[in-house]
């Protein structure tokens, strides 16, 4: 009987010195100082990053737009005005990048007659950049007649679209931003970077195989 009251006690003395060292031990860890890269984050996205794997904020895409001339001439309407001044303080027209007027025309007339007239309207919003400060030496133009519609010039049963034709007589505006890459703004997915490190590390191992 006595022998296991000694029993009981010593494995109640242990038991109890256990838990106090236990208790000792654990010290409240200090609460984490949050940093400007906390918060929720893909796998798949990595520093100079944008959400959903798109560019990163400092990578600035091209401009591109489009300016119709709906009534057939090349004079700019008040649509296009509104937006040539948008473009005039836009970031890419800052940049300093090249501008490219596309002219285009519908299907009514020569192709001769086309094509000029989707020359003079590149050369109207040409020369309203111009006269609003920007460098000529930027502005590149370039004829396409009606070579490229966005919608048929005709109806299935060949009679005139005039809404397409009229969609057709545009000019689009692109201002090319230099360092703007879309692949080389893109940084490597984290998939991407252990596929290209499980194929060196393959590639290793072959070369020190023969």
């Amino acid at each position: 009987m006595t022998r296991n009251w000694n029993n009981w006690a010593g494995a109640a003395f242990l038991t109890g010195a256990a838990v106090g060292l236990s208790a000792c031990g654990r010290e409240e860890a200090p609460e984490p100082v949050p940093t400007e890269s906390d918060g929720p984050r893909s796998i798949f996205e990595k520093e100079g990053e944008g959400p959903a794997g798109g560019p990163a904020a400092d990578a600035l895409p091209p401009l591109e737009t489009t300016l119709g001339f709906p009534d057939g001439t090349s004079e700019l309407t008040e649509a296009a005005r509104a937006e040539l001044a948008t473009i005039l303080k836009s970031p890419q027209m800052g940049a300093g990048g090249r501008i490219l007027l596309g002219g285009h025309s519908d299907s009514d007339g020569s192709d001769e007659a086309n094509e000029t007239a989707s020359r003079e309207r590149a050369e109207a919003v040409r020369d309203f950049l111009v006269e609003n400060g920007v460098e000529e030496e930027r502005i590149e133009i370039v004829a396409f007649g009606e070579q490229n519609p966005v919608e048929p010039n005709a109806l299935p049963d060949g009679s005139p679209n005039e809404e397409g034709r009229a969609a057709n007589r545009r000019v689009e505006v692109t201002i090319e931003t230099e360092a703007f890459d879309a692949d080389e703004a893109r940084a490597p997915t984290l998939i991407e970077t252990i596929t290209q490190t499980d194929e060196a590390g393959g590639e290793e191992s072959s070369t020190n195989g023969e």
